[in-house]
């Protein structure tokens, strides 16, 4: 008794003293009582491992898929409302870097967002009313147009055995030529019904634009403080400051280089004899963001031109031809000299994206499709690679 009541008194008197960080020197008894008492394992309660059969793995990847299901309908049915809201997010990431300078100079947050948003507004309001005029035209001459574009092709398309086209093709049946404008004027009425869902969506992504802007800041915190441990905010501040600098650094470039490309391409149609070559431009600017899909759309657009403007083939397809070359070596030796290997992606990822989104959205989700794929990039790159230098918040 009296050896085990010394014994719990000396253990008392080592635990006050480390209670109270007071520095002992220990007995060699003393010290291998302690070491040895650490070295003893620790009782553990018995791993139970459940083993599943076939059927319960069966039943999960169905309850993902029925999820995934459920999710991809509620994005398309939400499309009106989810559409400018993805829009004003990736907008308003994208201006984020310059934001963020504006803030270090000494403007406020809220004048920040009024700046960056009206000036995105008034761009969207020059472009649009640049593009008011040729649309009225092409909206009055319409039926006019197709016609002719129909006796313009027909002499070409008829040189192609295999497809069994002949003018007579275009007198009766659904592709005659009253069924083609009757479609045509259909187009025109639908784009007309559309006119005020796109006001309402175009409302709802400056008043976004505005709204991210002005509280950037407070969502980024409130979205760190979510996370509870020091890594988790770590990787979320990493996940956000590399989405704001990819989206920042690449469209910064992309619409250095495709304004180039643009200035290239009113050269082309002015040396054509396309007519508008300010629009040209634009159009070969603005199709660019949306790879492989804009350029296809762009060439057959220009070759279309060409033919209806000039008489000979060869000479219809010299701009389009030219328009192609100028856009693959931007795109194959320019582009990637200038962005290197920071933001390579595979394409055939992007090109299942771009589908993806263009079924779900329409030509805003081909558009978005580039940006949402580096988004989902960055993301990976800064969760599951550990290489990288890791930063440290402040103590």
């Amino acid at each position: 008794m009296g050896i085990a009541s010394g014994i719990r008194k000396h253990a008392k008197k080592i635990a006050i003293g480390e209670q109270y960080g007071s520095e002992r020197h220990y007995s060699a008894w003393a010290q291998t009582l302690r070491d040895s008492t650490e070295a003893l394992p620790q009782p553990q309660a018995p791993v139970q491992r459940v083993q599943k059969d076939g059927l319960d793995i069966s039943v999960a990847w169905a309850i993902i898929g029925i999820f995934l299901m459920l999710a991809l309908s509620a994005i398309y049915m939400m499309s009106l409302i989810l559409i400018p809201l993805t829009l004003a997010i990736v907008v308003g990431m994208i201006l984020g870097m310059l934001a963020e300078r504006l803030s270090k100079m000494g403007v406020p947050r809220i004048t920040n967002a009024v700046l960056l948003s009206g000036t995105v507004a008034l761009i969207i309001f020059f472009v649009a009313n640049a593009l008011a005029g040729p649309g009225a035209t092409l909206v009055n001459e319409g039926p006019a147009f197709v016609e002719k574009t129909l006796q313009r092709l027909m002499p070409y398309l008829e040189r192609i055995k295999w497809l069994h086209i002949t003018p007579e093709t275009f007198e009766s049946g659904p592709m005659s030529s009253d069924k083609l404008l009757e479609n045509t004027g259909n187009v025109l009425h639908l784009v007309t019904a559309n006119l005020t869902p796109a006001l309402i969506q175009a409302l709802i992504f400056f008043a976004a634009l505005l709204l991210f802007l002005a509280g950037r800041v407070t969502l980024r915190k409130s979205i760190i403080m979510v996370f509870r441990t020091r890594a988790q905010r770590l990787a979320a501040i990493r996940v956000i400051n590399g989405v704001e600098q990819v989206l920042g650094f690449y469209f910064a470039t992309a619409s250095l280089i495709y304004v180039c490309l643009g200035v290239v391409m009113m050269v082309i149609a002015y040396l054509g004899g396309l007519p508008s070559p300010v629009l040209w431009g634009f159009f070969a600017f603005l199709s660019s963001f949306i790879p492989y899909l804009g350029i296809t759309m762009m060439t057959l657009a220009i070759a279309i031109a060409g033919i209806l403007t000039h008489d000979t083939l060869l000479l219809s397809l010299i701009p389009a031809a030219a328009f192609f070359t100028v856009h693959l070596v931007m795109e194959n030796l320019i582009f990637p000299a200038v962005m290197g290997k920071r933001l390579e992606i595979n394409p055939f990822v992007v090109f299942l994206a771009i589908l993806f989104w263009t079924w779900m959205w329409g030509a805003v989700g081909a558009m978005l499709a580039l940006p949402l794929s580096l988004i989902v990039m960055t993301i990976i790159d800064e969760l599951f690679i550990e290489e990288k230098p890791q930063p440290q918040l402040p103590k």
